[in-house]
């Protein structure tokens, strides 16, 4: 494996070939041989830490081209398994159009009971793939983007949603679930301008509630912060409510709850009974990716046998041609989209190659020449 880094004046991926001359100019140049860089995760932090505000504008050019119809994002297949009826491996394949066209795939596990051994419950690689040879040219630890893009996403939907609403800016924040994606999209929240004057905090296991608490004191957060043991209490105490749960089928289910108006950034899509859904104004990321593989949207859908009940896509609003209601709560349900993994990390592997730091892998693909 050959380590690319920073010589002097001239950058030493000189000598590599090919090179990203300039970010988006990626994959094979003509008359050379592909090459294949790994980009592990202590990379992919580095490249994208602080960097919160320009991710989201990323992740807002990204929904754009998808309104637009510049992507390619098929549904995603579920690999499930009779003996681990929980736990599912997910491939998301896509295209990116654009300036910096790049195609490729994510390949995203999720084993819940992995909490219980005290490491994250989602592992994942994504593939980047050339967008004129189809040679992959990188693989990137995804873990770190997966929740990167999906923090982003919901940053920018808290933005785009609360924009307008008689009751302003949320100012009381309630994380329903409090693993890695919570503690990504707090990050995201803070490092985007977000303030709130009280943090609220639940999760079925009280050491994670704990834990989330502490975190959220040693980030330097000037809000209150409160652990509810009661979710009905959460609820109600929240004017932008995160649900970021590892849920399999709703469990939420009175509307009762919802009587305030929240918005709501339903992440984890299976918290929310339809009832509540049916309550509220929907917006989702992709329609046809939402109603699927029972999401509360999907449950909604089969119970009505419509879709009358969705309201429109973020890109909608962000485009104007949607504007949320304010005489009901305001429900964001991200299926979460294949497309902006690759912008992500096509951006972080642009960030390492500009360093120099790209560890490429010598003669990764060896049979080149047609006839031997």
């Amino acid at each position: 494996m050959t380590t690319v880094r920073n010589s002097g004046t001239e950058s030493a991926v000189e000598s590599v070939k090919p090179r990203p001359h300039s970010p988006g100019d990626r994959g094979s140049s003509p008359g050379t041989a592909p090459s294949f860089a790994v980009i592990p995760g202590v990379q992919v932090q580095r490249a994208l830490q602080g960097h919160e505000k320009r991710i989201v504008e990323l992740v807002e050019a990204t929904y754009r081209l998808h309104g637009e119809g510049r992507t390619v994002s098929p549904a995603s297949y579920f690999l499930r398994f009779p003996d681990r009826p929980a736990s599912r491996i997910i491939a998301l394949p896509a295209s990116l159009g654009g300036q910096s066209g790049v195609d490729g795939i994510k390949w995203i596990s999720s084993f819940p009971a992995n909490v219980e051994s005290g490491f994250p419950r989602a592992s994942a690689v994504l593939i980047l793939n050339d967008h004129d040879t189809g040679y992959p040219f990188a693989c990137l630890e995804s873990s770190i983007i997966s929740a990167t893009r999906t923090a982003a996403s919901a940053a920018l939907a808290a933005d785009r949603l609360s924009r307008g609403r008689s009751a302003g800016r949320p100012t009381r924040v309630g994380f329903f679930g409090t693993g890695l994606i919570a503690r990504y999209i707090h990050t995201f929240l803070a490092g985007t301008g977000w303030s709130f004057d009280e943090i609220g905090v639940h999760d079925v296991a009280p050491e994670s509630a704990a834990g989330f608490r502490c975190y959220l004191e040693q980030s330097g957060t000037a809000g209150r912060i409160s652990v509810h043991e009661d979710p009905e209490e959460l609820i109600r105490f929240s004017d932008l409510l995160v649900f970021a749960t590892v849920a399999a089928k709703p469990h939420v289910t009175d509307p009762a709850w919802f009587a305030h108006n929240p918005l709501v950034l339903h992440v984890s899509l299976r918290d929310l009974a339809p009832e509540i859904l049916l309550a509220s104004a929907n917006v989702v990321d992709d329609v046809e990716h939402c109603l699927t593989a029972d999401t509360s949207a999907h449950l909604a859908e089969q119970r009505t046998g419509g879709r009358a009940f969705l309201d429109g896509t973020l890109d909608d609003v962000i485009a104007g041609r949607l504007t949320v209601p304010a005489d009901r709560p305001v429900v964001f349900s991200p299926f979460g989209l294949g497309v902006l993994d690759l912008a992500v990390g096509a951006w972080v592997y642009d960030e390492v190659a500009r360093s120099g730091g790209l560890h490429v892998v010598d003669g990764f693909f060896h049979e080149l020449h047609r006839y031997g």
